[in-house]
C-alpha cells in the first residue's frame, strides 16, 4: 500500500512542478514587463497596470482560477480551457502581478545618482538598465523573490479547484476510492512530506543565488 500511495503522489507531483516551473516561466518576464508598464510616463498606461495589479493581488486566487476556467464559457459559450492551461494561466497572471511589485521596488531603490552618472558617460537608457542597474536590482530583490516562490510551491495546491491532478487531488483521491482504496485519511496528510521536500530544494537552491550575488555588496 506505502509503494501504491508513493508511486500515486509521485505523479501527481510531477504535475506539480510543470505548474511551478511554467509559471515562473511566465511570470517573472511578464512581471518585468506590467512593472514597467506601472512606471511608465503614460498616464493611461500607468493606471491600468496599477489597477490590474490592484485587482489580481486584492481577489483570492481560487476565484481567479475558476474565472479564468469557466468564464469563457459563461461569458462568450466558448469551451472550457483545459484544466492545467487554465490553472498555467492564472498562477502566470497572479504572480507576474506580485513579481511586478518587487521589481518596481528594486528598480527604484537604484540611486538616481547612478542614472545621471550613466548619461554623463554616454550610455543610452537601455545600457543604463542592463549594465548598471539590473544586476543591482537582481541582488535586491532576491530575497523577496524568494519567498514569493516559495509561497508558489505551495499556492500550487489551489489547482485542485478544477480538478487539476496535481500532488493534493492524489492525495484525497484515496479518501474518494477512485485508487482502489476507500477512506484512507494518511495519504493526504503525506503529502507534506511531498511540499516539504519540495520547498527544502527551492530553499536550498535560492540560497546559493543569492551568495553568489554577494559581490554586489
Amino acid at each position: 500500500m506505502l509503494t501504491t500511495v508513493t508511486l500515486t503522489l509521485l505523479e501527481g507531483l510531477l504535475t506539480t512542478l510543470e505548474l511551478f516551473a511554467l509559471t515562473l516561466l511566465l511570470a517573472l518576464p511578464l512581471g518585468l514587463v506590467i512593472s514597467f508598464g506601472s512606471m511608465s510616463t503614460f498616464a493611461p498606461l500607468r493606471y491600468l497596470m496599477k489597477t490590474i495589479v490592484w485587482v489580481i493581488r486584492g481577489t483570492p486566487l481560487m476565484i481567479q482560477i475558476l474565472i479564468i476556467f469557466y468564464g469563457p464559457g459563461l461569458l462568450f459559450g466558448l469551451p472550457l480551457l483545459p484544466r492545467f492551461t487554465a490553472a498555467l494561466v492564472s498562477f502566470a497572471i497572479n504572480y507576474a502581478c506580485y513579481f511586478s511589485e518587487i521589481y518596481r521596488g528594486g528598480i527604484q531603490s537604484v540611486p538616481q545618482g547612478q542614472y545621471e552618472a550613466g548619461q554623463v558617460l554616454g550610455m543610452t537608457r537601455s545600457q543604463i538598465f542592463f549594465r548598471i542597474t539590473l544586476l543591482q536590482v537582481i541582488k535586491r530583490i532576491v530575497p523577496p523573490m524568494s519567498n514569493e516562490i516559495i509561497t508558489l510551491v505551495k499556492d500550487t495546491s489551489l489547482a485542485r479547484v478544477v480538478a487539476l491532478q496535481e500532488v493534493i487531488w492524489m492525495g484525497e483521491s484515496f479518501m474518494k476510492g477512485n485508487q482502489g482504496y476507500a477512506g484512507l485519511v494518511w495519504p493526504l496528510f503525506f503529502t507534506a512530506v511531498y511540499y516539504l521536500v519540495f520547498s527544502g530544494v527551492a530553499t536550498i537552491l535560492l540560497g546559493k543565488l543569492e551568495k553568489k550575488l554577494e559581490y554586489f555588496r
